[in-house]
């Protein structure tokens, strides 16, 4: 089993820039994918970004490509989210989360058995 804990949420202006963070617990870090997930207010959580275990591909939602960058460290048993352009349709509850079976595609949530609390991201106009 494995903990996830994210951080590096905050308020940040349109244009500006956030790096989210997901520290996970265990030894096994490098045998999980990462994803990381978003839900807007009223909204259905959405795909944002996953990245394979050993860090040699990573996936992007079309939203946030060329915006977004994915990356991880697995000797700090963290998964990162550089978000630069930040837009105010980017505010939501971020989200991280783990998958070590391969159940389903990595951009749904379905493929992920552990999943962190959250962090807010709010960008004002």
């Amino acid at each position: 089993q494995v903990q996830l804990v994210e951080s590096g949420g905050g308020l940040v202006q349109a244009g500006g820039s956030l790096r989210l963070s997901c520290a996970a617990s265990g030894r096994t870090f490098s045998s999980y994918d990462m994803g990381w997930f978003r839900q807007a207010p009223g909204k259905q959580r959405e795909f944002v970004a996953a990245i394979t275990r050993s860090g040699g591909r990573t996936y992007y939602a079309d939203s946030v490509k060329g915006r977004f960058t994915c990356s991880r460290d697995n000797a700090k048993n963290t998964v990162y989210l550089q978000m630069n352009s930040l837009k105010p349709e980017d505010t939501a509850v971020y989200y991280c989360a783990a998958r070590r079976h391969i159940v389903a595609i990595i951009t749904t949530s379905a493929a992920y058995d552990y999943w962190g609390q959250g962090t807010q991201v709010t960008v004002s106009s």
